[in-house]
């Protein structure tokens, strides 16, 4: 059961900050400021101050990035929830012509907070916050637990959980799962 004091606040100007401690903090994605997917100039080259500035730029412009968890006060977990668009290309079959379709590419929880169902309780906010916005539909591109790597991008069962339905492959360890709103 997820603790009653949960809550989850989209990540703008005023909440950046707690952006930041969360991404600073011990074993947190600070070496990829979540901009895996999405498009950067000189992305061979950036470093770990560059992918944050460029993160930052989005915010800064209005762009969504994503989602903060916060126990009480206190930044404990991110999923990153845009409309596709903003993202690089996500799968092979994606039809980039088609409009309201929202992508989730990452969850992080802090490790003194895993296995508490914060995983569940972001996607949850994540979609009500996509459907709030607009979106007709809510990709998302996990991989099975045995999966070596992407592991960060969720588990199917956490997605099939909240209704969404297998839609093909991304690569070969990569699911595309769809939620129609």
């Amino acid at each position: 059961m997820v603790d009653p004091s949960f809550s989850t606040r989209p990540v703008t100007t005023a909440n950046w900050t707690d952006f930041e401690a969360l991404f600073e903090g011990k074993g947190a994605p600070k070496y990829c400021w979540c901009m895996a997917w999405r498009p950067m100039e000189e992305r061979s080259s950036a470093d770990n101050a560059a992918r944050k500035q460029a993160l930052h730029e989005r915010v800064r412009t209005g762009v969504p990035i994503g989602l903060l968890g916060y126990l009480d006060d206190e930044p404990v977990g991110w999923c990153s929830l845009a409309p596709r668009e903003s993202y690089l290309r996500l799968s092979p079959s994606q039809d980039d012509g088609e409009a309201g379709v929202w992508s989730i590419v990452c969850f992080f929880v802090r490790r003194d907070h895993r296995k508490a169902g914060l995983s569940r309780a972001l996607l949850d906010a994540a979609i009500a916050l996509a459907g709030s916005r607009g979106a007709r539909a809510i990709e998302a591109y996990p991989v099975d637990p045995n999966s070596p790597s992407y592991r960060f991008m969720g588990f199917v069962a956490l997605f099939e959980g909240r209704g969404f339905a297998a839609a093909g492959r991304a690569g070969s360890r990569r699911h595309v799962m769809r939620l129609t709103l």
